[in-house]
């Protein structure tokens, strides 16, 4: 499993980690933000695929934002996929860990 670390922009939250098992999601974190909700967000996404994670969370905005905490975990899913694909490694993290 690999661990990637984003920051996000625009929201309360000020990290997302994501934890990934080949294309699915194992585990979302976030650091600040709304208890509930980024709790609930992070249940709903476990064990989800990426891309149908991205389909789901990309656009969603918050009040008068133009984001959301969901919309970052989808730029934080579609910026860990290009950097994959670039080649990139990522931290690997066991099951113990989580």
């Amino acid at each position: 499993m690999e661990k990637f670390v984003y920051t996000p922009t625009g929201v309360c939250s000020r990290k997302i980690e994501l934890i990934l098992d080949g294309d699915r999601i194992a585990l979302v974190k976030f650091t600040g933000g709304c208890s509930g909700n980024t709790q609930g967000v992070a249940s709903l996404l476990r064990d989800m695929s990426v891309e149908e994670a991205i389909s789901r969370l990309d656009g969603i905005k918050c009040g008068f934002k133009n984001t959301s905490c969901p919309d970052q975990v989808a730029k934080a899913l579609e910026l860990y996929k290009s950097k994959k694909q670039n080649g990139e490694s990522f931290e690997t993290v066991s099951v113990a860990e989580l």
